[in-house]
């Protein structure tokens, strides 16, 4: 068949960053590596419990509504939903069903496969389950239940099917990502399990597709990195393309994630909403939120940081950036955080701005990776920025060289906190401009060098290219190359 295009929804559950459980005082603690430390009867669900709302969760949620540009609900209310698996104590699980915390809004997303404000279909709170280990314990096919994490607070934000492609998807969880850590409302590091994809894939003609008819959907549950995401869905597109080209259906069901083969896999038929029979939680109450002045817009935008895709536009449109560039100062907050403060004092100096974000990236972050690695952000600050302001004014009014620069900054690294220009004169890196101070410099080196000072009058212009080398070696870097290539050239002709 051709002109199969593939449609993707997605379903992203990510544990916020709360002080406490959703329903109970127990710890929020997903470095917890004692299991079933951080429980109580409510999050065990003992008989004769009753749960207690978490009012920051609920307003972590609320936070992320209004930067998606969503409808806040005004009554909003939580749900039984009625599963039996071990790893969910009371036997259902505590979530939003008919009127979720947050409806509509979008995440901008620009890949090199398309660009697209991908629109949500609702965000909605619940509590996460137990975590289970398979084959761990005294023997393979025993499982084990670790309850610290049952109960913890758990968004889940599901996208309109507007996707259509696996690039586009796995940016989408990267933006979304980005955006709850700008917030300040969750971690969502993928590797430890504070932020699970769930992909619904189909595929259908061109034709049907435009006109919103899709194909039938699978599910594929728990993918927990961004690269796992892009795979799965590539995966899944190919397979139901491979089944219709072939004259077989596609069936609607659940499947998981073979990471090591790169393979989706059947799990279970895909469940209805009826299949859980929903009904309100008896022991919650309902909230009406217009009645609580603390989640007001006027109240919850005015601390609101700037957002990621704003920031980009801005970096871009200010200074120029590339994508590679601006990426780094966006994603890594710190190092954007430290961009802000060594250019506040620029104003509309773009040269200066300029100067700043390439020995930002290319030296201090270069020398802070090669120390510590990926973990390097923590580190940013062991230059303070106004003195690395002062480094970079010196560079732009010539008074060091591009390698006096380079070496003053790792001198600032390494602890030298006095001015970068007390540390320039005392390590003798200013750069030298004054013609007649190196002269001394060209003659000695015209002298040591007869034969390449044959090679350049003889009409071998790149000889001096290995002059000025040596000039520059000679000055340990000091000289203004400009000025020293004048000298050169006035002295050999």
């Amino acid at each position: 068949m051709k002109n199969l295009i593939p449609t993707i929804g997605l379903e992203i559950h990510a544990e916020l960053k709360t002080r406490s459980k959703m329903f109970c005082p127990c710890p929020n603690d997903p470095d917890e590596k004692k299991p079933n430390s951080n429980i109580c009867p409510v999050c065990m669900g003992h008989p004769g419990t009753l749960p207690v709302l978490n009012k920051e969760a609920i307003r972590s949620v609320v936070k992320v509504g209004y930067a998606l540009g969503g409808t806040i609900a005004d009554y909003t209310e939580w749900d039984r939903k009625n599963y039996f698996y071990p790893d969910i104590p009371k036997g259902y699980q505590i979530s939003q069903y008919k009127y979720p915390l947050v409806s509509g809004g979008f995440v901008p997303v620009e890949n090199r496969a398309s660009e697209l404000s991908v629109a949500i279909t609702r965000i909605h709170l619940e509590e996460d389950t137990a975590s289970s280990t398979h084959g761990q314990g005294k023997s393979a096919d025993e499982s084990l239940v670790d309850f610290n994490r049952a109960g913890v607070p758990l968004m889940e934000l599901v996208t309109e099917p507007v996707i259509h492609d696996a690039e586009t998807a796995g940016a989408f969880a990267r933006e979304l990502q980005l955006l709850l850590r700008t917030l300040g409302v969750a971690e969502a590091n993928m590797e430890k399990g504070e932020m699970r994809v769930e992909a619904n894939v189909s595929v259908a003609s061109e034709e049907d597709t435009k006109a919103g008819k899709f194909g039938t959907k699978t599910e594929v549950k728990n993918l927990n990195s961004f690269r796992s995401v892009e795979r799965a869905i590539a995966f899944e597109v190919e397979r139901q393309s491979d089944l219709l080209a072939a004259g077989d259906k596609v069936v609607q069901e659940t499947r998981g994630w073979d990471e090591d083969a790169g393979k989706t896999f059947s799990q279970r038929a895909k469940e209805s909403s009826h299949d859980y029979r929903y009904f309100p939680d008896p022991d919650l109450p309902k909230l009406v939120i217009s009645e609580i002045p603390e989640f007001s817009a006027a109240i919850l935008k005015k601390d609101m940081p700037e957002l990621p895709w704003d920031k980009r536009a801005r970096l871009i449109k200010d200074l120029k950036l590339t994508d590679k560039e601006v990426s780094v100062f966006v994603e890594v907050p710190a190092v954007g955080a430290y961009l802000e403060s060594v250019t506040s004092s620029f104003k509309n100096k773009k040269d200066l701005c300029r100067l700043a974000v390439n020995y930002i990236l290319s030296d201090y972050v270069g020398l802070l990776k090669k120390e510590n690695g990926e973990a390097y952000e923590s580190k940013i600050g062991s230059i303070a920025p106004s003195a690395f302001a002062e480094l970079i004014v010196m560079i732009g009014e010539n008074k060091v060289s591009s390698r006096g620069a380079k070496d003053l900054l790792a001198i600032m690294h390494g602890g030298d906190s006095r001015k970068p220009s007390v540390i320039a004169a005392d390590k003798g890196l200013l750069q030298k401009s004054d013609a007649c101070e190196l002269e001394s410099v060209v003659k000695d080196v015209i002298a040591k060098n007869p034969v390449v000072v044959a090679d350049y009058k003889s009409g071998k212009v790149v000889a001096l290219q290995f002059l000025l080398g040596q000039g520059m070696k000679a000055t340990k870097g000091s000289a203004n190359p400009e000025v020293l290539k004048e000298v050169f050239v006035k002295e050999l002709r």
